[in-house]
């Protein structure tokens, strides 16, 4: 339920009820035209943000479990829906991202540790070493290093499609 967002409307949500008790409107749903002035001129606010705040608070509410239809096997609620995700999609991306970093870690066994770091250093780290440091690290070349680096994924790509294969898991290739 949306109310009170702005200013004009939160004072309007705070007060219209208390107004329409001082004018005697409180039993009538709409409002006449002059109470609707009066209102807007006391609060300081336009006319059509008080009858829009008294259509809203006129409305009687409703509970979500109330029963439905003739037969009353239903609820309101059964119609609402969860639109921020899907729990089975969800579960599914999951359990597929899971199976994925398994394979990520069993297929970085079949490089070097000197690959290993390299790859885990520049591919694999929120904030990646450049070629410059990772070449003082191994007292190399930048480009040897780069070198190392394609190899190196190259044999973990290879390896993780392999093995994504033998698991069932879709390779994307």
């Amino acid at each position: 339920v949306k109310l009170g967002t702005t200013a004009a409307q939160k004072k309007l949500f705070f007060n219209l009820r208390r107004m329409k008790g001082e004018i005697k409107a409180l039993d009538s749903g709409q409002l006449r035209p002059e109470q609707v002035s009066h209102i807007a001129t006391k609060l300081n606010v336009p006319e059509k943000d008080v009858i829009s705040m008294n259509g809203r608070m006129s409305g009687s509410d409703a509970s979500l479990n109330a029963p439905m239809g003739a037969e009353g096997d239903m609820e309101w609620m059964d119609w609402l829906e969860d639109e921020d995700s899907n729990q089975a999609q969800e579960f599914a991306d999951n359990q597929e991202f899971d199976a994925r970093m398994t394979l990520l870690q069993e297929a970085m066994t079949d490089l070097s540790e000197r690959e290993q770091h390299i790859l885990q250093e520049r591919r694999l780290t929120d904030e990646p070493k450049t070629l410059e440091q990772l070449s003082e690290v191994y007292n190399v070349s930048r480009e040897r290093i780069r070198q190392i680096e394609v190899r190196a994924f190259e044999k973990l790509q290879k390896a993780m499609q392999k093995m994504a294969k033998d698991t069932g898991l879709p390779t994307g290739a």
